[in-house]
C-alpha cells in the first residue's frame, strides 16, 4: 500500500472541496446571510488539511487497484466529514449524525433528508446541498483527474473505483482527456437545463439548484413539496427529460458528438433503459388514471416519477405513496434496476440487469444443448469472462449487504415496508421510499445507529460496494514488499 500517495490524493480532494465551499459563501454574501462565516471556516479547515497532506509530493507516485479503491473510499469519507462542517458551524443542523447524514446523502446523490423544513435553510446551505449532488454525481476524483496530471496511466484505477458500472472504458487514450470530456458533457447538459428552466419562468436561484440536483440525479429540492411546487407542465417536463438524459451512459453522448450515430443507438443498454421507462410509464399511467383529470395527466406524473426513480433522482410531483399497489410495486422495482452504467444514476444498473438476463438465457440453452459453446455478447462484441464474474460477485455482495441492513434497521421496530424501502432507497441512492420514508416524509425518526447503517449503504451504493467493503479487509492495509 502506497500510503503517502493515498494521503496526497486525499489532500487534493479536500483542496477541491474548499474551492467549492466558496460558492455558498459567496451566495451568503449576496443574500446577506450570517452563515458566510460558517462556510469560510469550513473552507479554511479543508485548506489546512489539504496543505498538511500535500505539502510534500511522494517520491513514489505509482499506485494500483488497491490504492485506487482505498483513495476513493477514504476520499469520500473525508468529503463527508468536512462537508458537514458548515451545517454544524452555522447551527442549521446541530446534530453531528444528522449533519453527516445530510452531507453523505448529498455527495452520494441519494437525496434522503433528515430535514423537516427545507425552506428554513439559508440560501447558502440550499446551494451547498445541491452542489454536493453535482460534485458527487460525476465524482470528485474524476474532476480531480480532469484538472491535474497525476500518476500517469495508473489513474485508471481511480476512475474505475469511482465510476458506476460493471466496466469502465476510456473515451480518449489519456485518462485526463477522458475525465475532461466527461465533465465538459456534464457541465454542458447542466447549463442547458438551467437555460430551459429560466425560459419557463423559474427563478435563477431555483433553476441553478434544480439543475445541479438533476444533473447529479440527487433530488434535494429548495421547497418542501419538491417539484410539485412548480405548477407548470413545461418545467416538470424539462426536468423529466433531463433526469432521463443524465441517466444515460455518457459514452453515448461522446459517440453522438463524434457523429457515430449508428454505434450510439446500437447500444443494447440504452434500448433497455428507454424501453423500461416507456413501458413503466404507460403501465402506471393506466393504473392511476382515476386519480388525475385524465390519462394524459396521469401519464405526465407517471413519466416524471418513473424517470425520477429509475435514474435515482428522487424528485416528486405527487405523493406516489398514495398510488395503487401495482404502481408502487413498479416504482420499487425501478429502484433496483437503476440507470445506465457510466451515468450519474444509481441502482444495480441496466447493463448488469442485461448481462444477468443473457447469462440466464445462455444457461437455459446449455441445458438444452450441453455440448454447445456459447458466449455472452453485448453490442455485437463478446463480453469478457471477468466482466460476467464481476457482475455475479457484485450481485452476491449487494444481496448480503441489503439483507444485513434490513436486519439492522428491524431492531428499531419500524414496519417492514419502511425498513425495506429505506434500505432500497439508500443503497440504490434513490432518496424517498414508502410509508414512513415516503416522498412527503423524511429519515429524521431513525435512531443514530440506523442512520449510521443507512449512511454506509449510501456510500457503498454510490461507490459500487467494493471500495467501502475493502476498508474492512485486513490485507488492504498491508505494505507492499
Amino acid at each position: 500500500m502506497n500510503h503517502a500517495m493515498v494521503r496526497y490524493l486525499i489532500g487534493w480532494i479536500l483542496g477541491i472541496e474548499a474551492a467549492f465551499l466558496l460558492l455558498p459563501a459567496l451566495t451568503a454574501v449576496i443574500y446577506g446571510e450570517a452563515v458566510v462565516a460558517a462556510y469560510l471556516a469550513a473552507a479554511a479547515v479543508c485548506l489546512a488539511f489539504a496543505f498538511l497532506f500535500c505539502r510534500r509530493r511522494p517520491e513514489n507516485t505509482r499506485f494500483y487497484a488497491r490504492e485506487g479503491f482505498v483513495t476513493v473510499a477514504m476520499g469520500w469519507i473525508a468529503l463527508a466529514l468536512t462537508g458537514a462542517l458548515p451545517f454544524l458551524f452555522s447551527g442549521e443542523i446541530p446534530s453531528v449524525v444528522n449533519a453527516l447524514f445530510e452531507t453523505i446523502s448529498g455527495f452520494t446523490t441519494t437525496g434522503a433528508t433528515i430535514l423537516t423544513d427545507v425552506e428554513a435553510l439559508s440560501h447558502a446551505s440550499l446551494l451547498w446541498r445541491s452542489l454536493t449532488h453535482w460534485v458527487g454525481g460525476m465524482g470528485v476524483l474524476v474532476f480531480m483527474l480532469a484538472i491535474l496530471p497525476l500518476a500517469g496511466g495508473h489513474t485508471i484505477y481511480l476512475m474505475r473505483a469511482e465510476s458506476p458500472g460493471p466496466s469502465v472504458g476510456k473515451l480518449s487514450p489519456h485518462i485526463r482527456d477522458t475525465a475532461f470530456i466527461l465533465y465538459a458533457i456534464y457541465l454542458g447538459l447542466t447549463v442547458c437545463e438551467i437555460v430551459l428552466l429560466l425560459a419557463g419562468g423559474m427563478s435563477f436561484f431555483d433553476a441553478v439548484n434544480t439543475s445541479l440536483a438533476t444533473a447529479g440525479t440527487g433530488g434535494f429540492g429548495v421547497w418542501n413539496d419538491s417539484i410539485a411546487h412548480y405548477q407548470s407542465y413545461y418545467l416538470q417536463g424539462v426536468i423529466s427529460v433531463f433526469m432521463i438524459l443524465f441517466g444515460v451512459n455518457f459514452s453515448v453522448y461522446f459517440l453522438l458528438l463524434t457523429k457515430k450515430l449508428k454505434q450510439a443507438f446500437r447500444i443494447e443498454e440504452l434500448r433497455l433503459y428507454l424501453g423500461v421507462i416507456a413501458a413503466s410509464a404507460l403501465l402506471i399511467a393506466f393504473n392511476i388514471r382515476h386519480l388525475f383529470s385524465g390519462f394524459f395527466d396521469g401519464l405526465h406524473h407517471a413519466l416524471f416519477q418513473v424517470a425520477s426513480i429509475i435514474t435515482t433522482t428522487g424528485f416528486s410531483t405527487a405523493d406516489f405513496d398514495q398510488w395503487p399497489a401495482f404502481s408502487k410495486c413498479i416504482l420499487v422495482l425501478l429502484m433496483f434496476i437503476g440507470a445506465c452504467a457510466g451515468s450519474t444514476g444509481g441502482g444495480i444498473k441496466c447493463s448488469r440487469i442485461l448481462l444477468m438476463c443473457k447469462s440466464v438465457k445462455k444457461e437455459m440453452q446449455f441445458l438444452i444443448h450441453p455440448r454447445s459453446i456459447r458466449a455472452n455478447c453485448m453490442d455485437g462484441r463478446r463480453v469478457q469472462h471477468e466482466v460476467v464474474r464481476s457482475v455475479n460477485v457484485f450481485l452476491i455482495a449487494y444481496m448480503l449487504l441489503f439483507i444485513l441492513s434490513v436486519l439492522a434497521l428491524s431492531l428499531t421496530n419500524q414496519d417492514l415496508i419502511t425498513n425495506f424501502t429505506a434500505v432500497a432507497a439508500t443503497l440504490n441512492n434513490v432518496g424517498p421510499g414508502l410509508e414512513l420514508v415516503g416522498p412527503t416524509c423524511n429519515f429524521s425518526f431513525f435512531t443514530p445507529l440506523s442512520k449510521v447503517v443507512l449512511m454506509f449503504d449510501m456510500l457503498a451504493g454510490r461507490l459500487e460496494l467494493f471500495p467501502m467493503l475493502l476498508l474492512f479487509t485486513p490485507g488492504t492495509w498491508r505494505r507492499n514488499r
